[in-house]
């Protein structure tokens, strides 16, 4: 019997290792629905660049399930972050259209939805590429096809990055308000989502005018999705 050609073993080798991997990752997701993850890989970059750079880090992070963090927390990163989250399917088009037309304009503008921060949090690493776009793109469709919607928002909530060494609500709230994600008013939950676009320059214990602004209209934006009525719409 004649050996196959050597470039079709080869193939045959790199599709064994593609569905396998893709086999392994499907799964990694379909058990972090049932299972709380115990890092993220930002956190893990943030501890490595760190000790490269031989400057001490606290990395602060507490998980907290959903019903421990305060409805208006919930509802304010979604005013903030992606108000369309309930009814996508972990791209909003519409705004992405919006950030390619404002970026040939000369002005960057993030597009990325919860589900795609969730992917890219949890996954993969902060430097930007196509590669990691294309991974990123990958992750979130399994995210949005494996979780409920209530479980990206609870897992978005608990690794979202709120300050340098401080990932998490529950991190948050006791770093800079001195209190648990539960007892978050309204207006602490606005401040904190403000910062998210840029967690290490943006800062919520010493807000700037600029991040006050923002807090005043992640506010209106919460009134105009209905208050934490809104919740209700991700069941």
């Amino acid at each position: 019997m004649p050996a196959r050609p050597f470039y079709r073993r080869v193939l045959r080798g790199v599709l064994f290792v593609a569905l396998g991997w893709i086999a392994l990752s499907a799964l990694c997701v379909a058990l972090l629905r049932l299972v709380d993850p115990w890092t993220s890989a930002f956190m893990l970059c943030e501890r490595w660049l760190a000790w490269q750079s031989d400057q001490p880090l606290t990395l602060r992070w507490q998980w907290v399930d959903r019903e421990r963090i305060a409805q208006s927390m919930q509802l304010a990163v979604i005013a903030s972050e992606d108000q369309s989250f309930a009814t996508h399917h972990g791209f909003d088009f519409k705004s992405i259209h919006q950030a390619f037309e404002e970026r040939e304009r000369g002005r960057r503008r993030g597009a990325s939805t919860i589900s795609q921060q969730v992917a890219k949090n949890l996954f993969l690493w902060p430097a930007q590429s196509w590669w990691r776009k294309g991974l990123e793109a990958y992750f979130t469709v399994l995210i949005e096809t494996l979780w409920p919607k209530r479980r990206i928002l609870e897992v978005y909530l608990n690794i979202a990055e709120f300050g340098r060494g401080v990932y998490g609500v529950e991190a948050a709230a006791r770093t800079y308000f001195r209190k648990s994600a539960a007892q978050l008013s309204r207006g602490e939950a606005a401040l904190l989502a403000a910062v998210l676009p840029s967690p290490k320059r943006l800062r919520a214990h010493a807000p700037s005018l600029y991040v006050r602004s923002r807090q005043r209209w992640i506010d209106q934006q919460m009134s105009g999705l209905g208050g934490t009525a809104h919740l209700r719409t991700l069941d």
